[in-house]
């Protein structure tokens, strides 16, 4: 089990801090979700980040002819995230039944990333977005940390399916549901 250290414990505060005043703001939605988010039926937007395993870049058309989840979360080790990919991780036999590539997305660095897939055995990669800019063509940045949000792309690159409003102990479930969906079309 993964005791918080200083570090750990001081970020999750700080992302505490940072996302309280959400609750009470009257910004427009669009500001409140991080920008705007990409459009279903339109090409998902390219990147092309460092992976957890050290191994060089993973961008989005590497995966043509898959499926691909990509999952924006706001910190390795905090406990909504932990438990939102060990979801992930638990199901990831179902998703590769669909021909489906799980891609998790923080800020956090590649040494993070890959302490964090270490201690949590997790075998699907984690990129480092650490500048914001995939976040941010995603609509999914807050200030300096990437928010919750998940993305379905289809084989062909488009975007078919996306999910604000996260709620990390049941959210492997609902994006394996509506693959069903989108796959039986």
């Amino acid at each position: 089990m993964h005791y918080f250290n200083r570090r750990s414990l001081l970020r999750l505060f700080l992302i505490t801090l940072l996302l309280l005043p959400l609750s009470w703001s009257t910004a427009s939605p669009s500001l409140a979700l991080g920008g705007k988010l990409p459009e279903i039926g339109q090409p998902a937007p390219s990147f092309q980040l460092p992976t957890n395993t050290g191994d060089g870049e993973i961008s989005l058309a590497d995966y043509r002819g898959q499926w691909v989840v990509a999952y924006f979360y706001p910190a390795d080790f905090t406990p909504g995230c932990t438990l939102e990919a060990r979801r992930f991780q638990q199901d990831l036999f179902d998703y590769q039944q669909r021909n489906t590539q799980i891609l998790g997305i923080s800020a956090d660095d590649i040494k993070s990333h890959a302490d964090f897939c270490d201690s949590e055995g997790l075998k699907f990669p984690l990129l480092a977005d650490t500048t914001g800019a995939v976040s941010k063509a995603y609509g999914s940045w807050l200030r300096f940390i990437s928010m919750r949000h998940t993305f379905i792309i289809d084989p062909d690159g488009i975007l078919r399916a996306t999910f604000t409003g996260v709620r990390p102990s049941i959210h492997s479930q609902e994006v394996l549901a509506r693959l069903d969906e989108l796959q039986d079309v």
